[in-house]
């Protein structure tokens, strides 16, 4: 009988500190892509450089992540590696090759300018003629009309066809029409 030699089990490498930490693995059907985009916004905060990765379907989903975060000036292409991996179909019993893909991207010189931009923006509060103290019935009347809501001292009956292709606000007072349209 012919002796087989058996590869002794190998430990698996462990992976650098960098990999480990600032790496996402993007599936297309577990998260919203804005958990992603967000994630990885996070990650570049923390450790400069974020690595998105991503096989077959969810390919798109990391590329358009990478360009979201390219587009608003938060992020640099470092480096994109495609390839091509066998994974086991449990369905078939054979292996399948999926493509992989994996961008990392380093963080920007206007990173931490358009953060704190986006922190500022986001915890100022908005002033809308309804908080204002120098608000008139025709400015409140002008503000119902264009944003669909009715205040408590607002006369005109609102109704909102939200089923057609663009949404159209009907402003009829029902004491002019009679109850009648």
């Amino acid at each position: 009988m012919a002796a087989v030699a058996v590869p002794s089990p190998v430990p698996a490498a462990a992976p650098t500190e960098t990999q480990k930490k600032n790496r996402i693995q993007v599936s297309n059907t577990k998260k919203p892509l804005f958990f992603y985009v967000n994630l990885a916004k996070r990650y570049i905060q923390q450790h400069d450089e974020v690595e998105l990765s991503a096989l077959g379907m969810a390919i798109t989903t990391v590329v358009t992540i990478s360009e979201i975060l390219k587009n608003n000036g938060l992020a640099t292409e470092k480096k994109v590696l495609t390839s091509t991996v066998g994974m086991k179909d449990e369905n078939k019993g054979r292996v399948v090759q999926k493509a992989k893909i994996e961008i990392v991207l380093g963080k920007s010189e206007k990173f931490d300018s358009l953060m704190t931009t986006a922190v500022t923006a986001a915890t100022t509060p908005a002033t809308t003629p309804a908080t204002t103290a120098a608000t008139t019935p025709a400015t409140t009347a002008a503000t119902t009309a264009t944003t669909g809501t009715t205040t408590p001292d607002s006369t005109p009956a609102m109704t909102t066809d939200t089923t057609a292709a663009t949404n159209t606000t009907t402003t009829e007072p029902e004491a002019a029409t009679g109850g009648n349209k």
